[in-house]
């Protein structure tokens, strides 16, 4: 493989990423690619930067430095440091659609049935046909194995539920890549494990994700890579076998003890 068909294989690259809320400084300088068909999860700590680097792949926080690729293409900014913003508006949403993002809350709108929640986006901003977009919604929906629940609303849903709802809406834009933000955190164990059994499915499917997750049962289950994320930095980062298996820094040995099941 080329050099140039290896960079352009990476779905997303970050290099040398900079992001700072006032004088709290969040990232400081973050390196990250995910390569088409992989699994990258994000660890560590709370406050550590993990949710703010994903956002800043999506595009969704304006990072001060660095650089941002989506299939080979920087983003064009404009401005400089806390005044820098995308430049290209067009690149922005077609960035942003290419790249669906699962949150934490399921974000989902109340006043629409399921089916209507997974067929908003992608009729409303992708213009498709809306009989095509309802045969693809129906085909997620039962994908995530809420087939049944497609003319309920979110509030008639559990937990688990809304949120395989809100992957299936996510699957509906047919992305380049999924970003997951702590998926799993808001629900109880026994529903989180039915929302686990969807994301461990997508990764069978060779999907590419980038996945913020406190679950390292997941993150080892699922990655090709993980990243152990402290104070804004990457303190430690490769294959999940290793990573967990035998971490390298004290930092990591320190996370990984105080996250291991009781």
């Amino acid at each position: 493989m080329t050099e140039t068909a290896a960079k352009t294989s990476n779905v997303i690259e970050i290099h040398n990423l900079h992001k700072a809320y006032g004088a709290l400084e969040v990232l400081k300088g973050v390196d990250i690619a995910a390569p088409a068909g992989h699994v990258v999860s994000l660890i560590g700590s709370s406050g550590s930067g993990k949710s703010t680097l994903l956002r800043c792949a999506n595009l969704l926080e304006d990072s001060q430095q660095g650089e941002v690729i989506f299939q080979g293409e920087p983003v064009k900014w404009r401005g400089e440091g806390p005044h820098r913003r995308p430049g290209d508006r067009a690149q922005l949403i077609r960035i942003r659609t290419n790249l669906s993002m699962v949150f934490q809350q399921f974000n989902l709108w109340a006043h629409m049935t399921i089916l209507q929640n997974v067929m908003e986006a992608p009729v409303t901003v992708l213009k498709r046909d809306k009989a095509e977009v309802e045969t693809a919604a129906r085909g997620y929906l039962d994908k995530v194995g809420i087939g049944d629940k497609a003319d309920a609303y979110p509030a008639m849903l559990s937990g688990g539920q809304q949120q395989r709802a809100a992957i299936a809406r996510a699957l509906c834009m047919e992305p380049q890549a999924l970003l997951f933000d702590e998926p799993t955190s808001a629900l109880d164990p026994e529903l989180e494990q039915e929302v686990v059994k969807v994301i461990k499915a997508l990764a069978e499917e060779g999907r590419t994700m980038i996945l913020v997750t406190h679950d390292m049962r997941l993150a080892a289950d699922v990655s090709d890579h993980v990243v152990f994320l402290h104070k804004g930095r990457i303190e430690e980062q490769g294959d999940p076998a290793r990573l967990f298996g035998s971490p390298q820094t004290e930092r990591l040995r320190q996370f990984l003890s105080a996250t291991a099941p009781a």
